[in-house]
């Protein structure tokens, strides 16, 4: 179910300059800042718990998931190169499955890592805040990657819808209004950060069980949706 080509096609136009620099961008910018609050304000674990919160899941983790889950497939459908790719003897859902995993993998190493790295930074990973974020961005690297591909599948503007999605949605309304939080990718990975950290450190609107399983349906649906799209062009291009 992973196609080592498509792996490598998809990794190569993810990576290439202009996404690149925005992908590099992020996480720099919030090892910028964690490195700054460590120098001026010391160890805080409050500190911590709102930049990792506030910048690091809430916006850095659903923009990077944007670029990489938007950028794994909508190019090669606006452009018309999918048809190329759709004309090889590889399985449609293989080709989604390896899409996405390159996805996640991108998402993950930009997000999860440096959410990581800047959480070691602001409190050396007291009461495991700094782990317990890395590992919410990580599951929530899985569900954006795979939300963010299906809407390259299903529209040429994906990256405007992605960005929508991901600022006003995760980031204003979620902030903003109780009932969206509930709604909330952000959230879900928020109720396994809430399970890791220590007791009163970090807290979701969203009970584990429940975050769990919605961060598992939403990848489940998402990629099944995405392959059922990608079969249905390719029936389309063959008639």
């Amino acid at each position: 179910m992973y196609h080592p080509t498509v792996a490598r096609l998809t990794r190569r136009g993810l990576l290439g300059r202009r996404r690149a620099a925005v992908l590099f961008a992020l996480p720099a910018l919030l090892l910028l800042i964690a490195a700054a609050i460590r120098l001026l304000t010391g160890p805080d674990d409050e500190t911590a718990t709102n930049v990792l919160g506030g910048f690091a899941l809430a916006t850095m983790v659903p923009l990077i998931g944007v670029i990489a889950g938007t950028g794994a497939m909508g190019p090669e459908i606006d452009d018309g190169s999918v048809v190329y790719l759709l004309a090889k003897p590889v399985p449609r859902p293989t080709i989604v499955l390896t899409k996405l995993i390159v996805a996640t993998g991108v998402t993950v190493a930009f997000s999860a890592v440096p959410t990581l790295l800047a959480g070691l930074l602001l409190n050396g990973n007291s009461q495991r805040i700094a782990v317990a974020y890395a590992v919410a961005a990580t599951a929530a690297s899985v569900a954006y990657s795979a939300l963010f591909l299906l809407l390259g599948t299903v529209t040429r503007h994906a990256v405007v819808a992605g960005l929508v999605y991901a600022l006003v949605w995760e980031s204003l309304f979620g902030s903003l209004i109780p009932g969206a939080r509930t709604l909330s990718v952000q959230q879900w990975a928020l109720s396994l950060a809430e399970r890791i950290g220590a007791p009163g450190a970090i807290s979701s609107d969203v009970g584990l069980p429940l975050g769990v399983g919605l961060l598992a349906a939403v990848t489940v649906v998402a990629a099944w949706y995405a392959g059922e799209r990608l079969r249905k062009l390719t029936l389309a291009g063959e008639e």
